[in-house]
């Protein structure tokens, strides 16, 4: 999940390098903490944050048949 995180991100920013996705694991959910260079934080989230919907409709429809609720936190 984290590679299709990363596999989105990456190309919408100026600094791909930068784009870190910390994973935590608690009893029954996981939260992905994503973090951008500050420049990027507007592209990733988007005009009324279309497109960090988008990322997130697709993260939690990878991950449907895991049993633990999947949240993707964007870092600001």
């Amino acid at each position: 999940m984290k590679e299709l995180i990363e596999t989105i991100v990456k190309p919408l920013v100026d600094f791909p390098d930068e784009v870190i996705v910390n994973v935590t694991e608690e009893d029954n959910r996981i939260t992905y903490l994503l973090s951008v260079n500050e420049s990027d934080i507007g592209k990733v989230i988007g005009k009324q944050g279309r497109v960090a919907k988008a990322i997130r409709t697709i993260v939690y429809a990878a991950g449907s048949l895991q049993q633990k609720k999947i949240i993707v936190e964007i870092k600001d």
